[in-house]
Formats: C-alpha cells, structure tokens, sequence
C-alpha cells in the first residue's frame, strides 16, 4: 500500500481550483489543511469540494506549519508571499508545489535553489505547458539538434488582462510583484527558455504600464548565453479576449513555429514544405500535482523545477530594470549556485 501523502495548501485563488481536482483524484492523497486570510474564500473550498470537509482550517499558514502533520505544500497565494512560504515549507522537511512565478527576486530564486538542492526535498513549479506535448515535442527536438543551433527566438502574447484584473491584488504592486510580465507573461518567458535550454545574458525593455501601478505592455529585447538573440513582446491591454499567443524558435538548418498552441516545423534541405506536428498530449504528459506526488514518491523528477524559477525573474528583473533606465541595455544578473 502507497504511504499517505499528506497535502497543506496555502490559498483559495482560481489556480488551486485546478490543483485541488487533479489531488483528488489521486487515492495516495489526502489534503488535511488549508490557510487562506479569507473566511469566506475558505468556507467555499470546504463546501465546494469532498476532500476538504474533514481539513482544518487557518488564517495565517505559519500556525498551519506548527501544528499540522504534513507531507508537502501546495502554495497559490499573491507572487509575493511565494517566497517566505516556501522557504518556511522547505524549512520544515515539507515538499512543495508552488504556483507561477517561483519568486519576484533573483536573489529570492538562487535561495530556493540552494534550499532544495542541499535538502532533498521536491520542489514543482505551476507550469503546466512542460506536461503538454506540443511543448515536449519541440523542447527535445531542439535538444537533439534537428534544426541546428538556436538563433533567433520570438514570443508574442495578447490579451485583455489590465481589464481582467482590474481592482485585483494583481495589479497592487506589493503583492504582486509586477504586472502582465510577471504573471501571465511569465509563462511565456518560461517555455522559451524550457524549450530551448537558452539562459538569458543581457536584456532592453521598454514598457507601458497603461495608467496601472504595474507593467501591462512590455516590448524585450534579449541575448543569450549561446549568442542567440530574441524578443519578446507581451501585450495585457489588449482590448478584446480570447488571448492569443505565437511563439519561433530558428535554428541554423530549420526552426518550430507555434502559432496560438499548434507547432509546425520546417527543416533546410527538405523542400519548402511545411509539416505539422500532432498536438496531442503525449503519453506521461500527465498534470502539475500528478508530478508533484509521483516526484514524492520517487517516481519522477519534477518537470518544472526551482531552476526554471530562477531563469524566468532573472530575465523578468532584468527586464524591469532596463525600461526604468529608459530601454538601457542590462546585464542579467547571475548568481553561483
């Protein structure tokens, strides 16, 4: 018989309703606890889901730590409180799956990186797209050289999400972080580098807050590691949804293109043909907490790891720093592990 995995989480926003589900479904699983400052926020996970009638319940996640028996954390709280949480989580043995972005600081991410590699302990980022294969299908494709060696990557993504998040913690500077970049943005920003193994070296942003406290357009330039240039650009004032997203990858003998989620790729030497990739999950793909719990038990390693954190703000934070100097060009910054 499969050891109980005794699960916490921290907050009730929209993102754990996705993590709780994929829990439940796992019968090694039991989730004992939550925190969340919100009474009523509580009172519907409670209501709303089997699980969690039994769980107790908290306002603040640091009694939570003390008093309850638990196996791993599950943290979707505000992007700034991401850090203390899991630093307190792994402080006390526990693993933890913690929602996007990883942390706000680079100096943030190297600790946890540090924390996770000295202590053994599993640590998975909400990034759901390293699960998807469309996204694992190019990631080993470029691995394995099919299109040469990366040279150019493009990143471009729209939506309405000044108007969405209007009023929310997410444009509160405090709690958040940073804007569209740091949220939605960061996922763009991740699967780049996750597909391409590219580490940024020097950034030049210019960026738009749109009359928010927070980045809502931003338009990056980057080199990387490799000499490998690209640019990103993240539109969050679009006036219209649905979001739509477009993403190159080129390479010296070919490149991917995809476009909204379905990928093409064309290969030098084939004739202009251009062939398209099946989109399907593919097999083992599985979801965020299923990796979560199989890295528990041994299983698995985690497909979006601390590290993966630490590239995304270090290009973030270097974005940031360039459009206040005005679009300056700034190094990224870079810290030994």
């Amino acid at each position: 018989m499969s050891q109980e995995i005794r699960i916490g989480l921290i907050g009730t926003g929209g993102m754990m309703h996705c993590h709780v589900q994929h829990l439940e479904r796992l019968p090694e699983v039991r989730i004992v606890t939550l925190a969340d400052p919100d009474a009523g926020n509580r009172r519907a996970y409670r209501e709303r889901y089997a699980s969690l009638r039994e769980a107790s319940e908290y306002d603040d996640y640091r009694p939570m730590l003390d008093r309850e028996k638990l196996t791993g954390m599950v943290i979707a709280s505000p992007h700034t409180v991401h850090f203390e949480q899991i630093m307190a989580a792994l402080d006390r043995g526990l693993h933890v799956l913690v929602e996007k972005p990883m942390v706000c600081r680079t100096d943030h991410a190297a600790q946890v990186v540090r924390k996770v590699r000295e202590s053994g302990l599993v640590l998975v980022i909400g990034y759901q797209r390293h699960y998807i294969g469309t996204y694992r299908y190019v990631r080993r494709a470029v691995a394995s050289e099919q299109v040469g060696k990366v040279q150019v990557v493009f990143g471009f993504l729209c939506q309405a999400w000044r108007r969405v998040t209007a009023g929310t913690w997410r444009q509160v500077p405090e709690l958040s972080g940073g804007g569209e970049l740091n949220d939605s943005g960061s996922h763009l920003v991740d699967i780049l580098l996750w597909m391409t193994g590219l580490e940024a070296e020097s950034v030049s942003a210019q960026i738009d807050n749109c009359g928010t406290p927070v980045d809502v357009n931003s338009a990056i330039g980057a080199r990387f590691t490799n000499g490998a240039v690209g640019t990103l650009t993240i539109i969050g004032d679009h006036p219209t949804e649905p979001m739509w997203e477009d993403i190159s990858i080129t390479g010296d003998r070919g490149g991917f293109h995809i476009r909204h989620g379905r990928p093409m790729v064309q290969l030098l030497g084939r004739g202009d043909a251009v062939l398209t990739v099946d989109a399907e999950w593919m097999a083992g793909g599985g979801s965020v907490p299923q990796n979560f719990v199989r890295c528990i038990q041994g299983a698995e390693k985690p497909a979006a790891p601390a590290e993966c954190g630490l590239r995304v703000i270090q290009l973030t934070e270097a974005a940031w720093k360039s459009a206040e100097k005005g679009g300056q060009l700034v190094k990224v910054q870079r810290t030994k592990l």
